[in-house]
Formats: structure tokens, sequence, C-alpha cells
């Protein structure tokens, strides 16, 4: 869909093809709504700030490497404080929900989103939603203080609960109207940022005085536009403990392998930060590369040189990597679809007894295989010290937006500078690993592993027998261009 077709989104254009994606804002539907001075002015923790809020026409660039002859090209509106606010701040009743998968950082959002309303803007009525999106309607609602959420962020999880899905918006809606909530803040990844794009919409329907404000969240570090997501560096930080474990188990004894599996279903960012952190990795398979088992150049063979060199391996794999895999043996593959939604969890088991398998039958040489699958662990830790720094900031500029009048937008660093984001800019598509980047290109160097893209002598060998393409069925191409099939045998 055009953004500048539909009265949802603004884009605004200027001179050498300078293009703004605004976000909404209260005053695109509600007329004559009041302003009032923005209450930073007198706040005595900003008495020494220079300059207290941000010029009404400062923008952030969504690329800033650019040619001398490039046009401006897209835009962002910039976050933080504003002269003049749209909430007087004993009108504001806010309230917080937490949507999806566990993740490092969440109660710190919470924390900080709490503080920032009642030290910056004096505000003291702010509700916590339990239970996810259908907690609006179907949970009781918590009164949530400085006092209350002074400690939390040394836990991880969230104090509010969580779910997936399973949401009516119209009863979210009503509920929020019904309790006079005008600041909706909801946490989440990109389901949760399409519930609240959906909120909005019924918010603006309704003529409804509410600002709803997003807060991206992702493990996977997979959501597009921002630069991370929040939780990103603790997770690479923790999956170190998984390596670590796995190199001293691998290296301990005769051709040791260290299988570790990190989260990352659609993609690989952590698995291929945590693999450059370490220097421990000898191999990184994520969903964005292609590889493929057996035959020359294949995982197998690249395993029996590596032990054949240094006596011990470490692999990396993401949960994703090898999804695309449809096994020959009728029976296996009955069993993983029965799986459903584990069929990801389950492929670094899979892939494991696959080199077991390999090396047993072929009788290459005895290896000792451990696998070691640290998801649930990292997900639950608090965050470090980076990401409680970053989340404050998120949460602040959220806080910012919500009292300008803004009325739907998501929240995040677009190259190092905080900006209001349309709903669906983050939700539209999700971030990949770009194997022909350089960062892909420095993992390989690292590692020294082969690219694993398919070749025409590997292709021609598996001809033999019936095989199935990765990644959806989808062919790759190599470095010439030509289309190779990367398969499994």
């Amino acid at each position: 869909m055009d953004p500048s077709s539909d009265s949802r989104f603004k884009v605004i254009t200027g001179d050498a093809g300078y293009v703004l994606e605004d976000v909404p804002h209260l005053s695109d539907y509600i007329a004559g709504i009041s302003t009032y001075p923005n209450p930073l002015q007198s706040n005595p923790a900003y008495s020494a700030v220079k300059q207290y809020f941000v010029n009404v026409d400062d923008t952030v660039t969504q690329t800033i490497v650019v040619h001398k002859s490039s046009p401006r090209g897209t835009h962002f509106r910039r976050a933080g404080p504003r002269q003049r606010v749209y909430f007087e701040s004993d009108e504001v009743h806010a309230c917080i929900v937490t949507c999806g998968g566990l993740c490092p950082g969440v109660n710190t959002v919470i924390r900080e989103l709490v503080c920032g309303l009642y030290h910056m803007y004096g505000v003291s009525k702010v509700l916590g939603v339990e239970g996810g999106c259908k907690g609006f309607y179907s949970r009781d609602y918590i009164n949530l203080t400085p006092k209350v959420v002074n400690n939390i962020h040394k836990r991880g999880g969230t104090i509010l609960g969580t779910s997936r899905g399973g949401y009516d918006t119209q009863k979210i809606v009503d509920s929020i109207q019904n309790r006079g909530v005008n600041q909706v803040y909801i946490i989440g990844g990109d389901g949760a940022q399409k519930a609240a794009e959906l909120v909005y919409e019924e918010v603006r329907r309704r003529g409804l005085k509410v600002a709803v404000a997003g807060i991206p969240k992702t493990i996977d570090n997979d959501i597009p536009v921002i630069d991370k997501s929040f939780g990103f560096d603790t997770t690479v930080e923790e999956a170190q403990r998984a390596i670590k474990a796995a190199h001293v188990e691998a290296e301990s004894c005769d051709n040791g392998i260290g299988v570790v599996k990190l989260i990352g279903r659609q993609s690989g960012f952590i698995a291929m930060y945590a693999t450059l952190a370490s220097r421990d990795v000898d191999c990184c398979l994520i969903p964005e590369s292609p590889f493929f088992l057996e035959g020359k150049g294949g995982l197998l063979e690249y395993i029996k040189k590596r032990l054949q060199e240094n006596g011990h391996m470490v692999i990396v794999i993401a949960e994703g990597a090898a999804e695309g895999l449809i096994l020959k043996n009728q029976k296996t593959r009955i069993q993983l679809e029965g799986l459903g939604s584990k069929l990801c969890s389950d492929f670094g088991l899979w892939i494991s007894q696959r080199i077991k398998d390999h090396f047993a039958a072929q009788d290459i040489m005895p290896i000792n295989l451990k696998f070691i699958d640290p998801t649930y662990m990292i997900r639950a830790v608090p965050s470090n010290a980076s990401d409680n720094v970053y989340c404050t900031l998120l949460a602040h500029s959220a806080i910012h937006g919500a009292m300008a009048g803004y009325a739907g937008f998501t929240v995040g660093p677009v190259n190092g500078k905080h900006a209001y984001i349309p709903f669906n800019r983050v939700t539209e598509a999700q971030k990949k690993v770009v194997i022909t980047d350089r960062m892909w290109a420095r993992l390989l160097s690292s590692t020294n592993q082969p690219s694993f893209l398919g070749s025409r002598d590997v292709e021609a060998k598996n001809e033999e027998e019936p095989s199935t393409p990765l990644l959806d069925g989808e062919n790759s191409k190599d470095e010439t261009g030509t289309n190779d099939v990367a398969t499994v045998l």
C-alpha cells in the first residue's frame, strides 16, 4: 500500500529528493485540541540542559552513506521532547502492556516508562496490563508506581506477564475507553506492533484522544529500519557462555565437536555476532546462508577436515538454519511435520544426530559430540549495562512522543538517532543478515568456513539421488550469477 494514499500516514516531500515518512498526530483528527507548555522547562533535572527541546523540523535520515549526487532520501521525525505538549500531567492516564516471547530488558523498559512519566512529566496514574493484549479485557489492571518498579530491572522476564495473539481489538479499545486511558505503551515484536497499529486505527475511528506508542522488542534483532532491538547485546553476551562451554567440551577430548543452537528462526544475527565475538567458533550456520550436508564442499566434509587439522571444532547453528531441509526418510519427515512449531528447535538435535550417524556409518573417525541449547536461559536473564541504557532511551523517547501528541508510532534508533517511525515500516518485513555484505565476509574470514553456496560439481553429484532445495525451495545464486541448488542427500 502506498503510504501517501492513506490518511493514517503522512509523507512530506522536499527539495533534492527529501522524503519524510511522518507519524500521525492527535491534531490530525481532533479539531481545536489544546496544547500546554512542556513541564520539562521547570524540571530541576533538566535545568543544566542547554537545549531542552527538539526542533520541530528535525528529522533522521534512513541512509547516511550517500554520493554527492544522491537524493536526500527517506527521513523520520526525530524523537525527543517538544516545547508544547498535548496532555496536562494530571490528565494523563497511561497503561503499559508486554506481548510476545521473553527478552532481556523488558522489565527495564517498564521501569523507565513508569519512572520517566512520573519524574519528567509528573504523571502519577500508570497502569500495568497483565497477560499481554488480551489482558486489556480479561484481567485486572495493576497500579504501577516508581516504588513498585524500583528494582524490577534486576530481574529477567516481565512483571506484567505476556502472551501471543488471540486478542480482540474492539474489546481492547472498549477497555481503554471505559477506564479513561489516554496513553498506551505496547512493548513487543512485529505482532505486537501490528496490534498497536490496529488499536491506533480503532482509537482514531472513534475520535479518542489517545496516544498509542510501540516499543519494538525482538530478541532476534530482526525488526527493520531500527539499528538494533533491545536485549540483543545481552543475548550475544550470554550466548558466549554456551559457546565457551562447547569449546571446553570439544577441546577436552579427541575429535570433540561442540554444537550450540542459538535463537534465530528467520534471521541469524545472534549466531553471527556471537560467533564474531567468540573467536572459538569453526562454523556458523544461519537461515540466510544455504548449506548442504553431503558431497564435495558440504558441511560433513568440512567437519572432517577441521577435525583432522585441529582435533576439535565448535559449530553454532541458528534455530532456523536448517528448517528448509526435507529429509529423504519418510518416517523422519512425518515425525518432524508432526512437531509443528517445534520444527526449528529440533533441527539442532537433528543435525547433531546426522553428524554422529555419518561418522559412525562411514567409519571415518570416532567423534565426541556435545549439543548445547541455551535458548531459555538466554531469554530469561536480566539486561546488561548496555541494554539498560538503551531501554531507558527507548522509554523516554516513547514518553516524549506521546506527550507531544503523536498518536500512533513506534520508536527506535536510526543511524544512532532516535526517531518516531510509522508502524507499517517495522512490520512490513523482517530484517535479514545480508550474506553478500561485509559483516558476513568478516565472519567467514574469522571461522575460515566455506560459504556452502552450491557448486555445479555438487549439484551434478546430488542428481544421482532425489534432492530438495534449501530455503523454501528457492535457488541460490553463486558469485558468477548462475543458479545452483543447495541440496541435502
